[in-house]
């Protein structure tokens, strides 16, 4: 079988891909006082970022895509004004963490899983190169006592990929939870990098007995979102695995399976240029048939 997911981080990750054009501008929406949503205008700057500025330190979720790097750190750093002391990463890809050498370089210290780092130890590109290297790394979170607010960082595993973060300011009641969710989109789970079905159904599950009706979460990709957004995003995952399961279990073939369409009902809302809703049954099919 093909392996397509494989194709998909490098796919993501660059601006060559005509359907992802480099934005014009980078801009920032006020989430809760002190905490910004961060996201390219007309173009792909990559998964969405935070950005986080007080008086005593200003820090950041992501960083984007490696090309987008200096127009990024410039809008944030504007933002801000004044530098920016720590870069979270919430897992591998390419665009979430390709500017990393760049504001590594501009005195910005990475954090990330161990996972992330060990990967990235293996190949460095999609951080930038080897300054884009995470310097301190936690095995299951750290928590930042950052301008009078929390910011509770948790690995949640074998999820979107195996060095998932998820970021919780329980004092403001804001997650921000990068690629384990994928608003309104089907949902990208790298079997390739660890990543598995049940395990991301189990860090949504998390997000989810987490939060509340005023929970404000900011996904990976997607419009900034709700607790019941989250809800009825997991819904719609668990049932596509249900329907897929339904035809693995009647002993059909991924091409079988494939003509029967079981994720049709999904495709108007959730079918995207990345994760098509073939994409999507082809993930599940897998996941089901090689075991996690």
């Amino acid at each position: 079988m093909i392996r397509i997911l494989a194709v998909l981080l490098t796919l993501i990750a660059t601006t060559a891909a005509a359907q992802f054009q480099p934005p014009t501008s980078i801009k920032t929406t006020e989430v809760v006082p002190g905490i910004y949503m961060v996201e390219g205008v007309d173009g792909f700057a990559g998964g969405n970022m935070s950005l986080l500025v007080g008086d005593d330190y200003v820090a950041m979720i992501d960083d984007g895509i490696e090309p987008v790097a200096p127009l990024l750190l410039e809008h944030v750093t504007e933002t801000a004004g004044r530098p920016i002391n720590f870069m979270i990463n919430t897992h591998i890809h390419g665009d979430h963490v390709g500017g990393n050498a760049h504001f590594a370089e501009n005195g910005t210290v990475v954090f990330a899983h161990d996972n992330i780092r060990k990967r990235l130890l293996e190949d460095s590109k999609d951080a930038g190169g080897d300054g884009g290297l995470p310097v301190v790394t936690f095995a299951e979170g750290v928590t930042f006592h950052l301008n009078g607010l929390d910011a509770k960082v948790f690995h949640v595993p074998r999820a979107h990929t195996d060095g998932d973060a998820v970021i919780h300011f329980p004092d403001v009641n804001v997650i921000h939870a990068g690629d384990i969710m994928f608003h309104k989109l089907f949902p990208y789970i790298d079997l390739d990098s660890g990543g598995t079905v049940s395990g991301y159904i189990a860090a949504q599950q998390k997000l989810i007995s987490m939060a509340d009706d005023a929970t404000k979460i900011i996904p990976g990709h997607g419009g900034l979102a709700t607790k019941a957004d989250l809800q009825r995003d997991l819904m719609a995952l668990t049932d596509s695995q249900a329907r897929v399961k339904l035809l693995v279990d009647q002993g059909k073939t991924v091409d079988e399976i494939l003509q029967e369409n079981p994720l049709s009902v999904y495709h108007d809302e959730y079918n995207w240029s990345f994760i098509t809703t073939e994409i999507m049954t082809r993930t599940l099919y897998r996941s089901l048939t090689e075991g996690e």
